[in-house]
C-alpha cells in the first residue's frame, strides 16, 4: 500500500533516548542518600510519578514535559530525603533533549524516503526543533509536539493535529514509533495503520498488534513506497 504520509515518534525512534543521562541523574541521587536505595528503586518511582503526571496532563491542566520532569523529580527526591537540587539534575535531560544521539538508520532512512514526514513527539516544541536543527533534518514537513496541542499520546489530541496538518484521512497515513502503549495504541484509536519499530526485539506484553514489526528503519522504505 502507497501511503501519502508519514507520522513519526521521534525520541526513542530517530534518536536515542536519554537513558544515558537517567543513569548519571540516578547515581547522583543514590550517591546523596543515606540509605540502601537502589538506582533501580528510585528510577522506578521517578518514572512512576513522571507517567502520572503526564497522563493526567491535558487541556486546562497541561504541563510541558520540563515542568512534568522537574515536578516527578522533585517528588521522587523528597521520597528519598535527597538534598539535591531537581533543576541542576534535569539540566543535564533538558541539555540532551535539544542534541540528542541520531540512530543512524533513522538519518539514512530521512535522506532517502520521499513520502512526507510529520514528527509527532511528546515533547516540548522547542527541544524539538532544536533536536533536528542539530541533526539537519531537512525533510521534515512539520512537527506536532505535546505542547502544541496540550496533551500526550495515547491521547488523540495528537494525531488528530497531525492528520490536520497533513490535509488527510487516517487511511492516507502510517504511524511509526517504538512505544506499543503510546505510539501503537495512541495511532490505531483514531484509525491509523501503524509500524511498531522493535530495535531490541522486545516481547510484546501489552497485546497491541501493530500492522507492521520492524527492527531497523532498513526496512520502512518497502513498506510506504
Amino acid at each position: 500500500m502507497v501511503f501519502k504520509a508519514l507520522f513519526l515518534d521521534f525520541y526513542g525512534t530517530v534518536v536515542h533516548e536519554d537513558g544515558k543521562i537517567i543513569s548519571i541523574i540516578l547515581s547522583k541521587i543514590q550517591k546523596s542518600l543515606h540509605s540502601e536505595a537502589s538506582q533501580s528503586d528510585i528510577g522506578h518511582l521517578w518514572y512512576t510519578k513522571f507517567q502520572k503526571l503526564c497522563n493526567n496532563s491535558y487541556e486546562a491542566n497541561f504541563k510541558t514535559q520540563r515542568e512534568i520532569e522537574l515536578l516527578a523529580l522533585r517528588q521522587t527526591l523528597n521520597f528519598f530525603h535527597s538534598p539535591l537540587n531537581e533543576t541542576e539534575l534535569c539540566q543535564l535531560q533538558f541539555d540532551y533533549w535539544k542534541k540528542p544521539e541520531i540512530f543512524a538508520d533513522a538519518a539514512d532512512f530521512l535522506k532517502q524516503n520521499l513520502v512526507p514526514v510529520y514528527i509527532v513527539s511528546n515533547i516540548d516544541t522547542a527541544d524539538l526543533k532544536a533536536a533536528i536543527a542539530y541533526h539537519q533534518l531537512n525533510h521534515i514537513t512539520d512537527v506536532i509536539t505535546s505542547e502544541s496541542v496540550k496533551s500526550y499520546k495515547p491521547r488523540t489530541e495528537m494525531f488528530h493535529k497531525a492528520l490536520e496538518k497533513s490535509n488527510l484521512s487516517a487511511e492516507d497515513v502510517i504511524h511509526v514509533g517504538d512505544s506499543l502503549t503510546s505510539d501503537v495504541a495512541g495511532a490505531q484509536s483514531v484509525g491509523i495503520k501503524t509500524v511498531w519499530l522493535n530495535r531490541t526485539r522486545k516481547i510484546n506484553v501489552h497485546n497491541k498488534k501493530p500492522e507492521y514489526i520492524i527492527h531497523s528503519f532498513d526496512d520502512l522504505l518497502n513498506i510506504i513506497q
